[in-house]
């Protein structure tokens, strides 16, 4: 073979190896072009120019990538192991571990503190105190918590809520009710500050009752707030529109996590994974079954507020083991992979779940939760959504004549899901409207004085706390408590979904 064979046969191989890469390079343009082409100019389907008044005005945005809610961060899902790593020592049997898979999802970075609920008060005060009271009444937290009947806790009664040393504390107190209620508030206050930061709209301190900003009827045209600068409708018939979540500008809900979703990102496996391969599953929300650091620089120092042993909740004066008496701010400690804080103690946090031993049995593969109620938006006769006292929009249970040839809505009530509740699965005929009186009435029969501890209103908490031992700081052991109560060991934070891709652009 000469030289120039050699050379010739040299240069067809590297031709060889780079054509897939040439081939890829080139699918990435056409796919590109072909993104262009369905998502701003024109329609693949039918020709139609996008944004074009001359052609109807059928407004389509460009995709764009959904930023994290003030004190969020992005929780990229997957797939792992929800459930019990621990020997069940109490014979439980409630979280057997079982193979699931999570969505992308944003959490806050630390447990709600005493100012931020503070700040929510106060505007509660603003709006509702003058004719509504009992709505700030409502919202505030139970301070008598604190009290035992064998400790002198009360200095805690009064100053733990209300002094500024306690300001980045987390707040306690609060049941899930309130949580939830939070959770709406602040959903309305961060997406009416976007729209005030993006000239839309003037910031208004005088909003009273139900006259205040609310994200849903904000969009539904039911509040109209004063408006500066007109969103510029492409529709020929019309000048001007309000935002709408077509426009991706508003954000969508918070609301407080799944079990599935708080178990996941307590764990941080992403920094315990490669490629797909874990290296050890996790007791804790760090590397390792000991509950203090290993690392050279901060070596032996504890990685969590918690009891570490009997009478023991913080150590000895001069060297404190976990420097917290009872809760401590809520960046202490390290954080984990996520970039969470106390995901391990300081406080317990309440999970959106309804509490049923054999959950892990029922639930889904994919975004597993027990709680579900599918209601409707509640209209009058005109068709009108209707708001409450509140100014946010009212909703109602599905009912069978909404079910009436619809698949979809044959199921309302999921909390009781294959627990033999007639309400969760709707049949013609199979029921006269008198038969059966509501879902909660399974869990309790007030004839008999028949009481169970489950019921559709006890609610799954986790986490571990200030006065608990290590055994709960794990992130798959779960307790329950009812949503109307509360605890000094008790607190939250919220949670957001991701829209689009897990990763981002």
């Amino acid at each position: 073979m000469n030289k120039r064979t050699r050379k010739t046969n040299r240069a067809m191989k590297m031709m060889m190896r780079a054509f897939p890469v040439i081939l890829a390079v080139l699918m990435f343009a056409g796919c590109s072009s072909g993104n262009k082409t369905s998502s701003g100019k024109a329609s693949t389907t039918t020709g139609w120019d996008y944004n074009n008044p001359e052609m109807g005005g059928f407004e389509v945005k460009q995709a764009v990538e959904q930023e994290a809610g003030p004190g969020q961060v992005l929780i990229e899902g997957g797939t792992f192991t929800m459930g019990r790593v621990q020997d069940d020592i109490l014979y439980e049997w409630n979280n057997v571990p079982r193979r699931v898979t999570l969505s992308s999802f944003y959490m806050d970075v630390t447990e709600i503190r005493n100012v931020d609920y503070k700040e929510y008060i106060h505007w509660l005060t603003r709006v509702f105190e003058m004719n509504n009271p009992q709505v700030v009444r409502a919202a505030l937290p139970d301070t008598l918590v604190w009290r035992d009947p064998m400790a002198f806790n009360e200095p805690y009664v009064e100053y733990y809520f209300r002094h500024p040393s306690f300001n980045e504390y987390p707040v306690v107190g609060v049941n899930w009710l309130q949580a939830n209620d939070y959770c709406l508030w602040r959903t309305d206050r961060v997406n009416e500050m976007i729209l005030v930061n993006m000239g839309h709209i003037e910031l208004s301190t005088d909003q009273q009752d139900e006259r205040n900003f609310n994200t849903e009827a904000y969009m539904y045209g039911l509040y109209t707030p004063n408006i500066i600068e007109p969103i510029p409708s492409l529709d020929p018939n019309v000048e001007s529109r309000l935002v709408s979540m077509e426009d991706g500008i508003l954000l969508p809900k918070y609301r407080l996590p799944t079990e599935a979703e708080w178990e996941f990102a307590a764990l941080g496996l992403i920094g315990n994974t490669v490629e797909e391969l874990i290296w050890e599953r996790r007791t804790f929300p760090w590397d390792g079954h000991n509950v203090r650091n290993d690392d050279p620089r901060n070596m032996g120092q504890m990685r969590a507020n918690f009891v570490r042993g009997k009478g023991d909740l913080m150590g000895m004066a001069g060297s404190l083991n976990d420097a917290g008496s009872i809760t401590v701010p809520v960046t202490s400690y390290w954080a984990n992979d996520y970039g969470l804080y106390c995901m391990a103690g300081n406080v317990n946090e309440w999970v959106a779940d309804v509490y049923r031993p054999m959950t892990y049995e029922d639930v889904s593969d994919f975004r597993p939760f027990r709680g579900n109620q599918f209601e409707k938006l509640k209209k009058d006769a005109n068709g009108t959504p209707m708001l409450d006292s509140l100014g946010r929009p009212m909703s109602e249970p599905i009912t069978e004549a909404d079910a009436e040839g619809r698949f979809n809505y044959r199921r309302s009530d999921y909390r009781n899901y294959l627990d033999g509740d007639k309400e969760s699965v709707f049949e013609d005929g199979e029921r006269s409207p008198n038969e059966y009186n509501g879902s909660s009435t399974m869990y309790v029969q007030q004839e008999n004085d028949m009481i169970s501890l489950m019921g559709d209103n006890v609610r799954v908490f986790k986490g571990g706390s200030w006065k608990d031992r290590a055994y709960w700081l794990s992130p798959g052991e779960r307790r329950f408590l009812i949503e109307t109560e509360s605890r000094d060991d008790l607190g939250f934070r919220c949670a957001m979904t991701r829209v689009g891709t897990p990763t981002g652009f």
